[in-house]
């Protein structure tokens, strides 16, 4: 990957929706695309354990052959159709024999039963790999049966050593996976299982052969060698015979979160997550010291609710926060507790327009308030997306530290930042926000005294969909002037993700401390997910790891010096984590420093 490709690592943040109806372009397929335009004909109000188990089979058997097929991969299929005429056959098998054999002869009728021997063959490159295919399940006799497996496995051998197919690509300058060929559907009347279905088999099969961070979904990897695959029947009854609209939107978000992705989401179809409703409290809250606790206002008005910053919330309508708190969490895709409180925090006063009962802690004082809930519209939520300080994008602040925030950073005016800090004590950049512009390069180089590699990526194998490898060179800074000498502390915490955790990740490199809290977990470019009745998901489509191969998804940026806000901090307007960077850059070298620093992950 060249210097002007990884420049183009930039990547979604927070609440950047899609429009709903986002798709990556119509199959073209020879088969035609119209045969099930007006609906599947597929209404499932009831499964059995066994055809939860075939159709969990049917949708690990049609994702492989989605990827790997030469017949699909080539484009000579529909195969969505393919997909939805088998489905009624699988749910009339009696036992899993009698369903490996539906889906045998599903297979022949579509595909043939026999694969020409390759010509040339794809190689499978073990040199540089990070993660293997999981496919060990196609030579799972006891699963398939004999004839089904040997099938499976003659494809894999025979594969395609295209580096694109019909359905999917790697993008020429990241290598994330791009979906192409995938319709959503837009147009199609739900409720309809078939397409319902197909939505869960489409999004999984990419998760299992495109993912990069499969291996870390599993909050205990080690003790869920089956997770994904448990995730799967787990999701087929609930998203089959979700009987509205929302129903299947919700489900859909519960089988979304499993993958632990804070890029993941039904990005569409937000407002079917809880808490549901078209207004809120003009207050902004955040997780504080493990509660939700009044951090600002979202309108010039919004002291007139009667919240004051500092309060802490401990029930809405009757609900304590705890409870609403585990409620609300399992339809949250992201990678780790502290983007999910971020998350839950700032949707957690929407509700129903009009008064709401809220009961605070205010120091030692309980009250009990009924604010209005007004419309988001006239709200301003910017402040959702950002902790630093108000003003320029560069300051110089008492005592003569420079202080630049990322989140109206110029990139062209780096050499001017750097010069302007030239006589200051020490630089602090505020990363607590979301890089308006992509400055890794720009701004890291002058940071940097010598090259200094930062980061590395795994991108998927079309070749060998499930594969992941390691791509190389490292990425690195590159010393440029102006350069800057002095002391430099970078300041995260849980808003800090994505294209904000990669910059960290480079100003570390270059020498800075971090100071602040953990960060959201999600770093890489994103793929888009369609998926039908015109809704779209996205997931992390590059792995990105410290240069000695230290993860950075669900993990996120561990501070050197950990420092968190706290609920007299918030009450009293004290910014703890600017006080403690300015401590640091006042003090002197680190090794005569307070704080103990926790170990670097590089």
């Amino acid at each position: 990957m060249n210097r002007t490709a990884r420049n183009t690592l930039c990547v979604l943040f927070l609440a950047l929706a899609l429009p709903a109806g986002a798709q990556a372009g119509n199959p073209t397929a020879s088969s035609g695309n119209q045969l099930y335009a007006n609906g599947s004909g597929i209404a499932i109000t009831g499964l059995s354990n066994i055809q939860i188990q075939n159709l969990a089979t049917l949708a690990k058997v049609w994702g492989f052959l989605k990827y790997y097929h030469p017949a699909v991969t080539s484009g000579q299929r529909q195969w969505d159709n393919d997909l939805l005429a088998a489905i009624p056959t699988v749910l009339a098998a009696a036992d899993a024999s009698t369903g490996n054999q539906a889906i045998a002869d599903w297979m022949t009728a579509r595909v043939g039963g026999t694969v020409s021997p390759c010509n040339p063959c794809a190689a499978y490159d073990t040199s540089d790999l990070y993660m293997g295919t999981n496919l060990d399940w196609i030579s799972d006799v006891s699963l398939l049966g004999a004839g089904l497996s040997q099938t499976l496995q003659s494809v894999y051998a025979n594969r395609t050593p295209a580096t694109q197919t019909f359905y999917v690509s790697l993008d020429p300058n990241t290598a994330n996976p791009i979906f192409q060929n995938e319709s959503a559907y837009s147009t199609i009347s739900l409720p309809d299982s078939g397409y319902q279905l197909l939505a869960l088999f489409r999004f999984w099969n990419m998760v299992q052969y495109f993912y990069p961070d499969r291996d870390v979904m599993p909050d205990d990897p080690a003790g869920s060698p089956n997770y994904w695959d448990d995730v799967l029947q787990q999701s087929i009854p609930q998203i089959a015979m979700a009987q509205s609209v929302l129903a299947y939107q919700q489900q859909l978000l519960l089988f979304i979160a499993k993958i632990n992705d804070t890029h993941a989401n039904l990005w569409s179809s937000l407002g079917a997550r809880p808490p549901m409703g078209s207004c809120q409290l003009p207050v902004q809250v955040r997780f504080v010291q493990g509660v939700p606790v009044v951090t600002g206002y979202l309108s010039t008005d919004g002291s007139g609710s009667g919240l004051q910053i500092g309060d802490v919330i401990q029930q809405l309508d009757g609900s304590a926060a705890v409870d609403l708190v585990a409620q609300w969490a399992p339809y949250y895709a992201d990678s780790n507790q502290a983007a999910r409180l971020r998350d839950i925090g700032n949707a957690m006063t929407q509700g129903a327009c009009g008064a709401a009962a809220v009961s605070i802690l205010r120091g030692q004082q309980q009250l009990s308030l009924t604010p209005d809930r007004v419309p988001t519209g006239i709200l301003t939520l910017t402040s959702n997306g950002e902790d630093d300080l108000p003003g320029s994008a560069f300051q110089i602040l008492p005592g003569n530290i420079a202080y630049l925030k990322l989140s109206s950073v110029v990139a062209e005016y780096a050499a001017d930042y750097i010069e302007s800090a030239a006589g200051a004590k020490g630089l602090i950049i505020d990363i607590r926000n979301y890089p308006s512009q992509f400055v890794v390069f720009t701004l890291g180089d002058l940071l940097a005294s010598e090259p200094v590699n930062f980061a590395q990526f795994t991108y998927g194998d079309v070749t060998t969909p499930g594969a992941f490898h390691w791509q190389n060179p490292p990425i690195a800074l590159t010393p440029a002037e102006p350069h800057y000498a002095g002391k430099v502390v970078v300041l995260v915490n849980q808003i800090t993700q994505s294209q904000a955790e990669y910059t960290s990740l480079a100003f570390r490199a270059a020498g800075a401390v971090i100071v602040g809290s953990t960060t959201a977990g999600a770093d890489g470019n994103v793929s888009t997910v369609p998926l039908p009745g015109g809704l779209s998901s996205l997931f992390s489509g590059i792995g990105v790891f410290y240069p000695d191969h230290t993860p950075t998804q669900r993990v996120g940026i561990v501070p050197d010096i950990v420092v968190t806000p706290t609920i007299a901090g918030v009450r009293a307007g004290r910014d703890e984590v600017l006080a403690e960077a300015i401590r640091v850059i006042e003090r002197g070298p680190l090794s005569e420093s307070g704080p103990a620093r926790k170990p670097l992950l590089h």
